[in-house]
């Protein structure tokens, strides 16, 4: 480093000296104030970082919650079009029932849909059962409103069995409801 003689040296040191009491005056003219509004600045750059992490790691745990319910509820699209086969299967079931519900078709058949219902409750698919029940539109979709002997909103008929996956409605009772005694 090269030496400067001792008048360039005053120099540079009353030209600093000039410049930080500027900054100073530009200020308000009080080392005081500028440290304030330093510490200002620095709080609400703090205040910014923290909720900044705080939204962060409320993302986090929102990711994590939506790739369980991704995991939890994947079979739902499967399940859904297999209870339409099973509906379909009731269906013909009931038709074999009027037939001969002696026959060895009908048993085996009979036995085939336990054996499915017991699977399809064991992956967390349950129906709902609707007749009877107090009208629910969450669980029920209303088809028709029918005068009945059965108190006004109880579900008198089932057109087609709805069914919950886990705690989700899967898919809506279609049902008829009472609309009260007939009126004469």
């Amino acid at each position: 480093m090269k030496k400067m003689p001792s008048h360039e040296r005053d120099q540079v040191n009353s030209s600093t000296q000039a410049k930080q009491q500027s900054a100073s005056t530009e200020t308000g003219g009080d080392p005081e104030d500028a440290l304030a509004g330093l510490q200002a600045d620095l709080d609400r750059f703090r205040d910014l970082a923290l909720r900044s992490q705080a939204d962060f790691e409320n993302y986090k745990k929102r990711a994590v919650r939506e790739k369980e319910d991704a995991v939890k509820y994947a079979n739902s699209a499967l399940l859904e079009r297999l209870v339409s086969i099973l509906d379909n299967f009731e269906l013909g079931l009931a038709a074999a029932k009027s037939e001969a519900e002696q026959s060895p078709i009908y048993s085996g058949m009979v036995l085939v849909q336990k054996q499915l219902n017991d699977l399809l409750e064991e992956n967390g698919l349950q129906p709902i059962e609707a007749e009877g029940q107090k009208f629910d539109p969450n669980l029920h979709e209303a088809i028709a409103h029918e005068p009945s002997d059965a108190p006004e909103e109880i579900v008198i008929r089932q057109n087609r069995r709805g069914y919950r996956f886990k705690d989700r409605l899967l898919r809506p009772a279609r049902v008829v409801v009472s609309s009260g005694p007939p009126r004469s």
